[in-house]
C-alpha cells in the first residue's frame, strides 16, 4: 500500500467514526466534547473581550497607546500558545479548566485590543465634532456615535480572536484540557489515523461555523450601510495589496 492509499483509508476511516452514533453520544464521546471545547472557548473570548473591549475604547478615544498596543500584537504573535497553555497548568490552578480558559483569553486580547484602538482611531473627526455641537456629552459621543460606527472593526477583532480561541483549544489537550482535542490526541496514542483526522474535521468545521455566526451577527449590529461592507481600514485600491498587520495601527 503506497502512502496514496494509506491517506485514503484513513480519510475513509475518519468518516466511519464520525458516521458512528456510538462515538457522538458515548460519555465523553463527541457530543460532549464539543460542549466541553464550546463552553472553554466562549468563556476565553468573553474574558479576553472585558479586557480587550474598555481597554481598547479608552486607548482609542484617547489616542495615545498606539506603540504599545502594536509591540503587544507583535509579541502574542511570537509566544507559542502551548508554552502559555503549560504555564498556566504548572500554576496553582493546575490541569484545569480555569486554566486553559485564561491562558486562551490572554491569547484572544491582542486581536480584540487592537482592532477596538484603530476602530475608534478611524472614526471621521468631523462627525465627532458635529455631535459635539448638537449638545451631546462626551460619553454620548462616545457611546451614540463613535461606538456605532467603530463597530465592524471592533467585530472583526472579536471574529478573529474567536476562531484563533476556537482552533487554539485544540491544544489544551496535551496539558490535561479538555474539548475535541482530546479526540485528535488519543488518535495520536493509538496511531489511529482516521480518528486524528475526525477530530481535526470536527475542529475545523466548529471554526467554520464560528466564522460564518460571527459574520452573521456583525451584519446585525452594523448600522446603515456600512452593514455589508469591509471595514474601511481593511479597504483597498484594486490591484493594492492587504494589509492587516499589527503595522496598521496609527501611532
Amino acid at each position: 500500500m503506497d502512502a496514496g492509499d494509506g491517506g485514503v483509508n484513513a480519510f475513509s476511516q475518519a468518516i466511519v467514526y464520525l458516521n458512528d452514533p456510538y462515538n457522538w453520544t458515548r460519555p465523553n464521546g463527541i457530543l460532549d466534547l464539543l460542549v466541553e471545547h464550546v463552553r472553554i472557548s466562549v468563556l476565553a473570548v468573553v474574558l479576553g473581550a472585558l479586557v480587550a473591549l474598555p481597554l481598547g475604547i479608552v486607548l482609542g478615544v484617547s489616542g495615545r497607546g498606539g506603540g504599545a498596543i502594536v509591540v503587544l500584537s507583535n509579541v502574542s504573535r511570537a509566544v507559542p500558545t502551548l508554552a502559555l497553555l503549560t504555564i498556566f497548568a504548572v500554576t496553582p490552578l493546575g490541569f484545569s479548566e480555569a486554566s486553559t480558559v485564561l491562558a486562551l483569553a490572554l491569547f484572544a486580547v491582542p486581536p480584540m485590543l487592537t482592532n477596538t484602538f484603530v476602530g475608534f482611531r478611524e472614526v471621521d473627526r468631523d462627525v465627532r465634532e458635529a455631535a459635539r455641537a448638537m449638545g451631546m456629552a462626551r460619553r454620548q459621543v462616545i457611546a451614540k456615535v463613535e461606538f456605532p460606527l467603530a463597530v465592524p472593526l471592533i467585530m472583526t477583532g472579536v471574529r478573529t480572536a474567536a476562531v484563533q480561541v476556537v482552533a487554539t483549544a485544540t491544544l489544551a489537550a496535551l496539558v490535561g484540557g479538555g474539548g475535541l482535542g482530546r479526540i485528535i490526541n488519543l488518535g495520536f496514542g493509538q496511531q489511529d489515523y482516521g480518528q486524528i483526522i475526525a477530530g481535526a474535521l470536527l475542529v475545523a468545521g466548529l471554526a467554520l461555523l464560528t466564522e460564518a455566526l460571527l459574520v452573521v451577527l456583525s451584519a446585525a449590529l452594523t448600522p446603515g450601510p456600512q452593514r455589508f461592507s469591509l471595514p474601511r481600514p481593511w479597504r483597498r485600491q484594486r490591484g493594492a495589496p492587504l494589509d492587516t498587520g499589527a503595522s496598521a495601527v496609527p501611532l
